[in-house]
């Protein structure tokens, strides 16, 4: 895609930004109110059985991870024209699935500038190594990094660590309105939770709350990682790597289910997203549809998903993502390679 089609196709998406305040009302309702009289549900259920009680929270983890969406599009300013509307819902959005407002737009919005850019790793990103720095890494930092990619740890500890641990302090150099809005985020979430243990209990609050916030944590960091983890994504060096084809190349049309595709806002039209982050979650679906050439990007289903949890490394001679036992197979094959005697004529 040369510089000119690009251009081309974000003028192409730009009828699509900007929100629409009654659909973002809507969305509000058909998303915090089910949330509560699911969460309610799910507590008087505790007295007839907890079966009963998990199959809520799986539902409650789909509206907590739709919420998030919301919160998303806020810190885009993609859900509100009005700026403050937008830091308000998501302040108040960010309190019910625990990310501080400020903080994560000034983390995200730099993963936006630099995703897939192998020179600006490391801010609102999954931790990436290529295949031939991982090779020259130490020891220390080859264990730290198979732990870190490790599934279990990625998708079972991971959000317990982000979301609970991580999401409570500043980054260092925080602005005050920044370091401000997340005492005010932590003040409002030991609040809410002491209401709702002073009204139902601890116990309960944790049997209900538990599960909902690991299942929906789970399916957030899953989600974040298989939109930039697949096998023919795009990276490149600074010099090299462009925008438009980070968007279109190095983030993914997650393929899923209708029901799936309301619960997590449409986030699954990922590549539309990263194009134009002013495009509220209702439009992407259009945006896409509407727009022939986003209609030919990456496409993952969930089944051909699955294969992402064996990608590892990134490889910059290939231009793929591969696996450790890969990487190490082409290392060996190149080092053999260069061990051969020349024949001589």
């Amino acid at each position: 895609m040369t510089k000119q089609q690009g251009n081309m196709l974000r003028k192409q998406v730009a009828p699509y930004e900007g929100p629409k305040t009654s659909a973002s009302i809507l969305q509000l309702i058909n998303t915090f109110v089910p949330f509560m009289l699911i969460w309610f549900l799910a507590y008087k259920s505790l007295s007839i059985s907890y079966f009963l009680t998990l199959a809520l929270a799986i539902v409650g983890a789909g509206l907590l991870t739709r919420i998030f969406i919301i919160f998303h599009d806020c810190c885009h300013h993609s859900f509100f024209r009005n700026r403050k509307a937008n830091k308000i819902i998501g302040t108040i959005a960010g309190v019910v699935t625990l990310f501080p407002y400020h903080q994560w737009q000034h983390s995200h919005n730099i993963h936006h500038a630099t995703s897939s850019n192998l020179d600006k790793r490391g801010v609102g990103d999954i931790w990436v190594l290529t295949v031939a720095e991982y090779r020259e890494a130490s020891l220390v930092t080859k264990v730290k990094y198979r732990l870190y990619r490790n599934p279990f740890v990625m998708f079972i500890l991971g959000p317990i660590y982000v979301f609970l641990i991580l999401n409570r302090f500043n980054r260092k150099g925080a602005r005050k309105k920044e370091r401000i809005n997340t005492y005010i985020t932590n003040i409002s979430i030991v609040a809410v939770v002491a209401l709702l243990c002073y009204l139902v209990g601890w116990q309960a609050f944790l049997l209900v709350q538990l599960p909902i916030f690991w299942i929906s944590g789970t399916v957030g960091v899953w989600l974040f990682y298989v939109q930039h983890t697949f096998e023919d994504s795009y990276f490149e060096e600074n010099d090299e790597w462009e925008f438009v084809k980070a968007a279109t190349e190095g983030s993914s049309f997650y393929k899923l289910p209708k029901i799936l595709q309301w619960f997590t806002g449409n986030i699954g039209y990922h590549h539309v997203h990263h194009l134009s982050p002013r495009v509220p979650n209702y439009k992407l679906e259009e945006a896409h549809e509407h727009t022939d050439p986003l209609q030919h990007v990456p496409t993952i289903t969930l089944a051909t998903s699955l294969r992402s949890l064996k990608f590892r490394l990134w490889d910059e001679e290939e231009k793929k993502f591969v696996s450790y036992k890969y990487a190490k197979k082409s290392v060996a094959k190149v080092e053999t390679m260069n061990i051969q005697p020349k024949t001589v004529k």
